[in-house]
């Protein structure tokens, strides 16, 4: 009898102080992040990468230290270290074949990484790892058969009837997919717990600085490397899980005929990115429509009464989302936060910035409405209408 006041005593403490989920609704449960150890500072980024890369070209240098200061970003994390370089000096080497290289480092590092933001969420969901009944992971950085789902469902001690989805190469809209696709598995099976994991590192395309080759240089100033992970499950349990976001509603659409916008190519030296100058009014020209789509699901009008969880891709599209949608001081912060302390780190921003989300919407008078969006290759548009709970 005392178990069962105790319960009792825990759901009314729930119920007072969350809003309650909607019954059938994919829910976010837990979430968790990790990071490799080789920590970068943003100001001294220029000198480490023009000694490790041995360039002498006095333009490009100069170049990569005004690219550093307008990306905004102060720290990020990388696989790569002195150690990887010592090993694989052919990776600082411009035409080196070394496409086998790469793998070798970044297929084990972005499981480890995956590994070590699952464990993170699962302490905090405080579930049986038994209880999760799918997974589904995401990365841009790996090429194996089989994929790094197999592997962390392995390391994770996962169920082998676990039902398992791999996400390759969608870039930096991974992350939303990833929960679109985790929100379809949770609401169509009930009783299901998912976990979403998403690792990325930037191994596959460290390369030495060319002048034919200039977005090269927006990357060492902007990509960093990390996991993150969450679990999504519908009906929460109350007074045993406690869900603080409900994915309501999602949309992809992608842009006809803006394929060659970002471009990403795998060589033998590596993948090699292009980005056209167009990215940004490209997703100006678009945004608003796309928007006014997911908010028009819950009868929503008002950008300024959402919370804003949008992927970071870089400043200047941040800046011109709070233009074109005439958003107040602040909206954004969360997105800043994240470049800021991360860097773009493709797939994986957006539950950081959704991690210092939740810390904003525990604050009194949180807003209940939200949109999480992300763009990436396509040029394509994710979007879920997002609920605080």
């Amino acid at each position: 009898m005392s178990q069962i006041n105790n319960n009792i005593v825990v759901t009314k403490q729930y119920h007072s102080s969350r809003r309650a989920p909607t019954p059938g609704k994919a829910t976010i449960l837990a979430i968790g992040k990790a990071f490799p150890r080789q920590l970068v500072l943003q100001d001294r980024l220029v000198e480490g990468y023009i000694r490790d890369t041995k360039c002498s070209d006095l333009a490009i240098k100069e170049k990569l230290e005004r690219l550093c200061e307008t990306t905004t970003v102060k720290t990020r994390y990388t696989v790569m270290s002195k150690e990887i370089l010592e090993k694989y000096p052919e990776l600082a080497t411009e035409g080196s074949p070394t496409i086998k290289q790469r793998l070798e480092i970044a297929n084990p590092a972005v499981v480890e990484m995956a590994k070590e933001a699952s464990l993170a969420c699962l302490k905090e969901w405080g579930r049986p790892v038994e209880d999760i009944t799918h997974i589904v992971y995401v990365s841009s950085s790996e090429i194996r058969l089989p994929g790094g789902d197999l592997y962390l469902a392995s390391e994770l001690s996962l169920r082998n009837d676990v039902g398992r989805v791999m996400l390759y190469f969608l870039g930096c809209y991974g992350g939303v997919t990833g929960l679109r696709v985790a929100k379809d598995i949770a609401e169509n099976n009930p009783g299901s717990r998912v976990l979403l994991t998403t690792s990325e590192t930037t191994i596959l395309g460290f390369r030495p600085p060319s002048k034919d080759r200039p977005y090269d240089l927006v990357g060492a100033a902007l990509f960093g490397d990390g996991a993150a992970s969450v679990v999504i499950g519908a009906d929460p349990i109350l007074g045993r899980e406690f869900p603080f976001m409900e994915l309501n509603h999602a949309i992809q659409q992608f842009l006809p005929g803006t394929h060659d916008v970002i471009d990403g190519r795998l060589f033998e030296e590596g993948i090699n990115f292009k980005l056209g100058r167009d990215l940004p009014q490209k997703i100006e020209d678009n945004i608003e429509e796309f928007c006014k789509k997911l908010m028009a699901k819950a009868g929503l009008k008002e950008y300024n009464d959402l919370f804003w969880a949008v992927h970071p891709g870089g400043p200047a599209i941040l800046n011109r989302l709070e233009c074109i949608l005439n958003l107040k001081d602040g909206k954004l912060e969360c997105s800043r936060r994240a470049l800021m302390d991360f860097g773009n780190v493709s797939s994986n921003t957006i539950f950081y910035v959704m991690e210092y989300m939740r810390e904003e919407l525990n604050k009194e008078n949180g807003e209940e409405w939200g949109l999480a969006l992300a763009f990436g290759p396509g040029i394509t548009f994710e979007g879920i209408l997002i609920r605080s709970l």
